[in-house]
């Protein structure tokens, strides 16, 4: 198994380790931020980090597999989702975002195992493609940091850096499900012929 292929399954390792940290118990805040929420967000940077550096090894050393063109996307998809979802049950993301994204990531996965059966080329990702993957990653990364939920701000007494952090962080995450539905449109626009 080559170096690529064993930071993606880092990565999917990362994942439960992540999910079981607020059932630690962990007491204690770092300037009003839970610690718990710092350690989740140190895992999901690291594992973020691996998806790029997977990315850039295979292609650097002409490494890419099957199982990595399968197992990325995958690994992709499960932490984000799970980090998602992790927000939800803290009350600080509404289960509406996870949903836009689970409904993209289905139609998408459709399409390309229907474009695979036809014998489709895998068609390089899309600028709402690429906005959509970094919008995510800052938006998860800020909401951990955000002790407030999504939109607080409109109807709640907010100051200071409470307020300027969950302006910032809903406009981010407002931006990156613009980027999911206009990058599942776009895919989906493209192959229209597979259907």
């Amino acid at each position: 198994m080559n170096l690529p292929n064993k930071l993606t399954i880092l990565r999917i390792i990362l994942v439960p380790i992540m999910v079981i940290i607020p059932f630690l118990g962990i007491q204690g805040d770092v300037l009003g931020i839970p610690i718990s929420c710092i350690i989740i967000n140190i895992i999901f940077i690291a594992a973020s980090i691996t998806d790029k550096l997977d990315g850039y090894i295979a292609r650097k050393r002409n490494e890419i597999t099957t199982f990595g063109k399968f197992a990325d996307p995958l690994a992709d998809k499960i932490l984000v989702l799970a980090a998602m979802m992790m927000l939800v049950e803290m009350d600080r993301l509404p289960a509406w975002i996870p949903i836009v994204v689970i409904a993209r990531e289905f139609m998408v996965s459709g399409y390309r195992l229907i474009a695979v059966e036809k014998g489709g080329k895998v068609i390089a990702a899309s600028v709402w493609g690429k906005l959509k993957t970094v919008t995510q990653m800052i938006a998860i990364i800020l909401a951990f940091i955000d002790t407030n939920t999504y939109g607080a701000f409109i109807n709640q007494a907010i100051t200071g850096f409470s307020l300027v952090l969950n302006i910032v962080t809903t406009a981010v995450m407002t931006v990156s499900v613009i980027a999911t539905i206009f990058s599942g449109y776009d895919y989906l626009k493209k192959r229209k012929r597979i259907i």
